[in-house]
């Protein structure tokens, strides 16, 4: 079964060459899917191994998307663009991007990156990933939240929230970072609502609030 792929990339000459490079190379072992601007990319519900991702796009910006994909999926993610400042790679890491390849670039070097990061990811999907702190365990694969060993029910936000806590464990990730990475690269309300939802998750993990600490002017961590 061929690995499914989608290029977001609003040049045809580098969609085109990307396209006919993997089908040379790989004799159909990879389905790629192309859009050429950011609102088609955003229209498209479907699961994906991997996405390659422009950020300068008609319509949605790259960024945009990834903040969108990333709220439903954990496929690997890999920026291609002619942005290579410190800024926007950084951005890009922020917002879930797992690699992030600066134009121009060498298509047998994104043949191999590709290779290793969507086996990886495939072989990590076929055994059941839990998050682990203390006992606050999230089931990735079912979405689901266990707190000393009981099923607790969470909404998608709180799931997510909680999540990228747990996957930057000691790591202080500021109110910004958290909306961009939950609520979306384009949410435009207070930032606060990172500070309800924190509120949210502590009573849900019970005796086990704690681990939730707050940076004062900073933003909040798990330990």
């Amino acid at each position: 079964m061929a690995y499914s792929v989608l290029l977001v990339e609003d040049s045809f000459q580098i969609s085109e060459g990307i396209v006919d490079f993997f089908a040379n190379k790989a004799n159909g072992e990879y389905d790629i899917t192309v859009v050429n601007d950011g609102d088609s990319a955003l229209a498209i519900k479907d699961d994906f191994d991997l996405v390659f991702l422009d950020i300068m796009l008609p319509g949605a910006s790259g960024f945009e998307v990834c903040s969108s994909i990333r709220r439903r999926s954990d496929c690997p993610i890999i920026f291609l663009t002619a942005m290579g400042t410190e800024e926007t790679i950084l951005k890009g890491y922020e917002l879930g991007a797992d690699d992030y390849i600066v134009k121009p670039f060498s298509l047998e070097q994104l043949f191999a990156k590709t290779q290793v990061m969507i086996k990886r990811a495939n072989s990590g999907r076929q055994v059941n990933k839990r998050l682990v702190v203390d006992e606050i365990e999230l089931d990735t694969i079912g979405m689901r939240l266990f707190v000393s060993g009981k099923e607790v029910t969470v909404t998608a936000k709180e799931y997510f929230l909680l999540k990228i806590l747990m996957e930057h464990k000691g790591m202080i990730l500021s109110r910004e970072q958290l909306l961009e990475r939950v609520w979306g690269y384009d949410y435009d309300g207070s930032e606060r609502v990172v500070d309800t939802h924190i509120k949210k998750l502590r009573r849900l993990l019970g005796d086990k609030r704690n681990h939730i600490k707050t940076a004062i002017g900073r933003g909040y961590k798990i330990v």
